[in-house]
């Protein structure tokens, strides 16, 4: 089995209503994530010093050594950018999730309680800020559970938000699996909450966001004034409002950091961003948790086939009458590389089409073949397949006049006499009338353009059936 596990299709062109509290047109949604402390530094084991998201242009890591500037301008985050950022959101009565790396916390029992007295919550930013994309995968389980441990030791309460940032491959997978966490948020594929299936276990994703951020103003391209970060939160939150008042309501999430956006010049630009979305009715802004308790309720975990994680035997028998008596099409669909997009009736439809279409033209005609005439022998007879009957019961084959059958069975001989397969139809697209009318139409074509014809009828005749099943 060949099969891609990147989920590319979400919810694709109609996603549905969140329903947030109070009939809210978006939901926006603060992050402050607490680092300082829990970066790399000697202090804390680690083999180097911390060199990412500072205002140290090109800053590196000095391997073996601590770097004076980079820690005083991470103790600036806890020490007067924190305080900023906690007078800002405590006046505006605007709750955030802290995302606090569980090390850190330890070190910061003044700022936890603050954040605490907010009745802000504190989600799991993992053991320590340091990379993990090289981490083995029992230490970084280790570390999730420990993680757990110190965090719930020093907050008071276990975690229900994960979010490591510098992750792994293996990171959303070992987190779900502790069955810890209500949200995992290492994604940024969505701009609404989803399900995710982890081994046995439906895993609530609530999706991040790394450019609604002000790691932007440490990187390149970035933010240079404060004035710029508002303007592209604003003309991300005016987008967003106005396709909730089209009834599509979205999350909005703000990435934050202290020791970034707490220095004074950057943080007008979110002050001016807090009093614009202020001015607006219809918007939410919650924590991570409260989104979290409210999907769950509005939008629980669905079980659903996984046609991409059927065994061989089990897609054949589920899908090989999609073309009419021709289950080799699913048999040589099954060999695809398939994955979640193929989990639905576009994605079954669009391996089964591709197996169709490469086949040999006899092959092809084979399918053809299988399929019965309109209203003929088979039909009187009550021989059809379940699929066929209920077509031809739905245009109102089913129930013919005499003269009606006597048309129908004289063209289906006259149709079959020059092209050498049924005339084959999407009944399901047109009533009785318009079927007698593109049957008068089509038998004049000739045979390769019939045959073409026919092919894309199959193909839309398997759509339809495959609308039914999934």
């Amino acid at each position: 089995m060949q099969r891609y596990p990147r989920d590319m299709t979400g919810y694709g062109a109609t996603p549905p209503d969140p329903q947030w509290p109070d009939g809210a047109r978006v939901a926006v949604q603060f992050v402050l994530n607490y680092e300082e402390g829990g970066e790399n530094n000697i202090l804390h084991g680690d083999a180097a010093s911390e060199a990412f998201l500072s205002d140290i242009p090109g800053a590196a890591p000095w391997p073996g050594q601590r770097h004076w500037n980079m820690e005083s301008i991470y103790d600036y985050g806890a020490r007067a950018g924190f305080w900023r950022l906690h007078r800002l959101f405590t006046g505006a009565d605007i709750p955030v999730t802290i995302y606090g790396v569980a090390s850190a916390l330890a070190r910061s029992p003044v700022q936890v309680e603050a954040m605490k007295d907010a009745g802000w919550e504190i989600a799991s930013h993992g053991l320590k800020w340091v990379e993990h994309r090289d981490m083995p995968e029992a230490e970084e389980r280790a570390a999730i559970a420990e993680a757990i441990r110190l965090h719930t030791e020093v907050v008071g309460q276990a975690p229900r938000g994960w979010y490591t940032g510098r992750c792994s491959m293996n990171t959303v997978r070992l987190a779900a699996e502790t069955g810890a966490f209500d949200y995992i948020s290492d994604t940024y594929d969505d701009d609404l909450p989803h399900w995710m299936r982890v081994g046995e276990r439906d895993q609530l994703i609530i999706p991040y966001t790394l450019e609604a951020n002000d790691m932007r103003f440490a990187t390149a391209p970035g933010y240079t004034t404060g004035r710029q970060f508002y303007q592209y939160l604003k003309d991300a939150f005016d987008v967003l409002y106005a396709e909730g008042e089209a009834g599509a309501p979205k999350m909005m999430s703000i990435g934050l950091h202290c020791r970034l956006i707490g220095r004074p010049g950057k943080l007008r630009g979110l002050q001016r961003f807090i009093k614009h979305i202020q001015k607006h009715d219809g918007v939410w802004w919650p924590r991570r948790i409260d989104i979290a308790e409210h999907w769950a309720r509005t939008h629980p975990a669905v079980a659903k086939e996984r046609p991409s994680q059927m065994d061989r035997a089990t897609f054949v028998a589920r899908f090989g009458g999609v073309f009419e008596h021709s289950p080799w099409i699913a048999e040589r669909a099954h060999g695809l590389e398939l994955g979640p997009a193929h989990d639905c009736a576009a994605g079954v439809h669009n391996a089964l089409a591709r197996m169709f279409r490469s086949a040999s033209d006899v092959e092809r005609m084979g399918v053809l073949t299988a399929h019965p005439d309109l209203a003929g022998k088979l039909a009187a007879a009550k021989r059809l397949t379940a699929e066929s009957t209920a077509e031809q019961s739905s245009a109102g084959l089913d129930a013919l006049t005499d003269a009606e059958r006597a048309r129908f069975t004289e063209l289906n001989e006259a149709y079959v006499a020059k092209h050498g397969f049924p005339f084959i139809i999407a009944v399901r697209d047109h009533d009785k009338a318009g079927i007698l009318a593109a049957f008068e139409a089509r038998i004049a074509n000739d045979t390769a353009t019939e045959f073409a014809t026919a092919c894309a009828q199959v193909e839309r005749i398997a759509r339809l059936r495959l609308e039914d099943m999934l």
